[in-house]
């Protein structure tokens, strides 16, 4: 059975390995933490120019590789053996190539830690190997997170590294950032390099250390349009205006859809408690009242209405009938026409 990353990573931080690890999925966050640590911290320093081997899958065949994995550390008590991009192993999920690896699941060496970093996609589960992989190696199944876990993933994350983020604060990152976990982590990480001691991350370390506006960003845009706040809402595209780098038109178009999407959600499943409807729009339970404010302020028919306006607005962004118009234009007359 699969193990969940934050498992492996607690085994391994207590000095905890395994013969053979496979890492596989579509999220290679988890991947790549688990395997950078294992090259980091598995053997010392010294000993890794004779015991510590790393290899890629497209150079490496499988032979090549169960040769390294059954060789004996020299002058050490073990090895390290890893696989970046193990997905581009010549053959992987061929009969032959999978006997190989199966055979050595079967009796690998004690003294080796093999380790497979298999992304954005999984072995066949359907086959023997995928079986034998589940049974006899440490198997991570690395998963994208959902949008609506992001904050409650950044808090966990903030946490890990021994500091705090509150709820709304990890919400505003995650919404400002979008779903890229490595992207997250490297922001935040701009924000512990100046504390020595654990802190509380607020809005304000944000917008000093990674440079979102904490007045002027993603989210606030969907939210001042929910409100209706008119004024908000341009000030917000002024902004925007004058930082157009930090601001492309068309992720901004899919994030106005998205949020659409879940206020005609709203409406659909007006009648629901807030924990069945957080589920079926995928909005934290702490910021659905927003979305149930912003249902109230377009109805239905107004709602669909807004559809048309983004549909329009993104074939513009893409050259179609946009009449000379830029992003900035096209971004403007689009919360015009919702807003109005």
């Amino acid at each position: 059975m699969a193990t969940k990353a934050e498992d492996v990573l607690k085994d391994l931080k207590a000095g905890k390995y395994a013969p053979v690890y496979f890492l596989q999925g579509e999220e290679p966050f988890f991947i790549d933490q688990i395997s950078d640590f294992i090259e980091k911290n598995a053997i010392p320093e010294h000993e890794k120019g004779f015991n510590q081997v790393v290899m890629y899958g497209k150079d490496a065949p499988m032979t090549s590789i169960l040769s390294n994995a059954r060789r004996f550390p020299m002058m050490a008590d073990r090895q390290v053996v890893i696989i970046k991009e193990a997905q581009n192993i010549f053959g992987l999920g061929k009969e032959e190539v999978d006997n190989l690896l199966i055979s050595y699941l079967s009796n690998p060496l004690p003294s080796t830690i093999l380790v497979f970093a298999h992304k954005y996609k999984k072995l066949d589960g359907r086959k023997p190997l995928s079986k034998e992989v589940d049974k006899k190696a440490i198997l991570v199944n690395s998963e994208k997170i959902k949008d609506f876990q992001l904050p409650a993933w950044v808090e966990a994350y903030v946490k890990s590294q021994g500091h705090h983020i509150d709820g709304p604060t990890a919400n505003f990152l995650a919404e400002s950032i979008g779903n890229n976990l490595e992207v997250i982590a490297n922001e935040v990480g701009k924000i512990f390099i100046n504390f020595t001691e654990p802190t509380t991350i607020t809005k304000d370390h944000i917008q000093k250390y990674v440079g979102i506006n904490k007045e002027y960003n993603n989210f606030e845009l969907t939210k001042a349009i929910g409100f209706r706040d008119v004024i908000k809402a341009n000030k917000i595209i002024h902004y925007f205006r004058q930082n157009p780098k930090n601001h492309p038109l068309i992720p901004m178009i899919a994030l106005i859809h998205n949020y659409f999407s879940k206020v005609a959600l709203v409406h659909y499943n007006a009648r629901m408690g807030d924990q069945d409807l957080a589920k079926i729009t995928a909005v934290n339970p702490y910021f659905l009242k927003e979305y149930r404010v912003a249902a109230k302020n377009y109805q239905l028919g107004k709602v669909i209405d807004c559809f048309a306006y983004i549909h329009e607005a993104d074939l513009r962004s893409k050259g179609v009938d946009s009449g000379g118009m830029d992003d900035a234009e096209i971004l403007r007359e689009l919360i015009f026409k919702i807003m109005h």
